[in-house]
């Protein structure tokens, strides 16, 4: 997942966009792997383990878990992965950037 991943955000790279990522391996693994596959967004760790107090709150039972999050905060979409997740991004960025739907001001960041 990770190239279709770095390409979204290159992609969206000037949207109101965030891709995060929670990572329950141990630290050094994360750290190489952050480099190795050039992974630019913001990824933070879970404690090392697959019961960290992230994955806990959000209820994650298995890897990867992708929600997908609007600008108010609510969970929009869960598990969409490659393009349906990117179709899924994209259809919110639209809401958000017509004026009067979801609360969005045109073209400005949520």
């Amino acid at each position: 997942m990770i190239p279709h991943e770095r390409s979204l955000v290159a992609e969206l790279k000037d949207a109101p966009f965030a891709l995060v990522g929670i990572n329950s391996d141990p630290k050094d693994v994360l750290r190489d792997a952050m480099v190795k596959e050039g992974i630019s967004w913001r990824s933070f760790w879970d404690g090392g383990n697959t019961s960290g107090p992230i994955a806990s709150a959000w209820n994650v039972s298995g890897w990867p878990t992708i929600y997908i999050v609007d600008a108010k905060g609510v969970i929009r979409a869960k598990d969409l992965r490659d393009e349906a997740m990117a179709a899924k991004v994209k259809e919110l960025l639209a809401e958000v950037q017509r004026p009067g739907e979801a609360g969005g001001k045109s073209g400005a960041p949520p």
